[in-house]
């Protein structure tokens, strides 16, 4: 099992460019199903989910090709409506190819999607939209089979504005009869991202990053060179390290603007923030000020993919915070964790309440799921002597080089198998 020891209290410095965002690059891939001609991705971080969705590709017939940081994709001789079950448990982001796969083949069958172990996460609104398209859905031992003899465009209302459903819905009407409407879209740059790529394809899909999406189908798509934007999760993840230990770094590659809610706390906390084009330069002198709430909420409102790693800011920001968690019921298992490090974390159903203390101090510590454990390697440098991270399979389903780029702003860290 591989595993992190990491020794506290170096400050940071120096310069990143972040890698592409992994909540765009996985539904791009699912999108390369649409054309039988080549797609060709640039940019793709070699990470776990990448690769288990590069494999669910091969499995449906696809030709995958991995070219330095691209990927080149042709679904030429696709051939399979069948997404493997013992690939959709390792990767939420499997249920994308639901809407990809019945545009491709008018039919789809998927077991019920894994990935973090954070919460229900039910597609009951992926499902209600495809079933608003003409889809015929029967669900049965684990596995969920889709059926549409011809895919028509419908009216569609989202209960919430889930990131999934709205793009799964958005793959499965690009080339559906007549017009599509999503109202209560989400509104994430990743969403935008889709849209921009589907329309270099030769789609017609607007209003992305909107509340609503209006979607025209088309006959055909074609192939394209398509450069994902930057992650914004991966940015803000290094910008609160920095804020923890101290230090001055800049990322490149991502909008202020993508992640506006996380640069506002981090100002209310105390850090100088400067900000041009898609450049973010953060300073901190390591010793911060509390807020007195977080909340997550859906773009543009503090990602809940940021939650934990704020909350290990908090731990040793002078005063008092509370955390609120609205997306997913079981994101605090890192809390206990951290109280292992001398946090005060006191977690209730959806909330925590977070009370500074002067100092963490190094221990070993479990990484349950990826944001979790993206939250105990930053809390680790920036606390007192050395700790252990402990099962970095789940980190390294979204930080790619996490370890190298870290060392690269100074930090001590190494990767040792046990």
């Amino acid at each position: 099992m591989d595993t992190y020891i990491i020794d506290g209290g170096e400050r940071l410095y120096g310069k990143l460019q972040a890698q592409s965002a992994k909540n765009t690059v996985l539904p791009l891939l699912a999108a390369s199903v649409l054309t039988d001609e080549q797609v060709k991705i640039r940019g793709v971080p070699t990470i776990t989910d990448v690769e288990n969705m590069l494999r669910i590709l091969t499995e449906v017939g696809c030709k995958i090709k991995r070219k330095s940081d691209c990927a080149v994709i042709d679904s030429s001789n696709a051939v399979s409506h069948e997404i493997p079950p013992r690939l959709t448990k390792e990767l939420r982001s499997s249920v994308f190819m639901l809407g990809s796969v019945l545009t491709r083949f008018r039919r789809a069958k998927i077991s019920y999607p894994g990935g973090c172990d954070i919460g229900l996460r039910p597609i009951d609104l992926h499902l209600a939209g495809l079933k608003r398209l003409g889809v015929k859905i029967t669900e049965e031992g684990g596995y969920i089979e889709c059926e549409a003899d011809r895919l028509v465009g419908a009216e569609i209302l989202l209960d919430f504005p889930s990131v999934g459903a709205t793009e799964n819905i958005i793959l499965a009407a690009v080339k559906a009869e007549g017009i599509t409407v999503i109202r209560n879209a989400a509104k994430e740059p990743e969403i935008v991202d889709l849209q921009n790529f589907l329309n270099a394809m030769g789609a017609n899909v607007r209003g992305a990053g909107g509340g609503t999406v209006v979607i025209e189908g088309v006959k055909r798509l074609h192939g394209i060179e398509y450069t994902p934007i930057g992650d914004r999760i991966e940015a803000g993840t290094y910008l609160i390290a920095a804020a923890i230990c101290g230090g001055e770094i800049e990322i490149n590659g991502v909008p202020p603007e993508n992640i506006a809610a996380l640069l506002h706390k981090l100002r209310e906390n105390g850090c100088k923030i400067h900000t041009k084009n898609d450049k973010i330069i953060l300073e901190s002198s390591g010793k911060l000020k509390s807020v007195d709430l977080v909340e997550t909420t859906p773009f543009p409102g503090f990602p809940t993919d940021l939650q934990a790693q704020y909350s290990a800011l908090c731990c040793t920001a002078r005063g008092t915070t509370l955390v609120v968690e609205n997306l997913f019921e079981t994101r605090y298992k890192y809390a206990g964790e951290l109280k292992r490090m001398g946090a005060d974390v006191t977690v209730r159903g959806r909330t925590a309440v977070i009370r500074g203390v002067e100092k963490l101090h190094g221990a070993r510590v479990t990484a349950s799921d990826l944001r979790g454990g993206a939250a105990l390697v930053v809390a680790a440098l920036g606390a007192e002597g050395q700790s252990t991270v402990i099962d970095l399979s789940h980190i390294d389903r979204g930080y790619a080089d996490f370890e190298y780029k870290l060392k690269k702003l100074g930090a001590k860290i190494r990767r040792v198998r046990i």
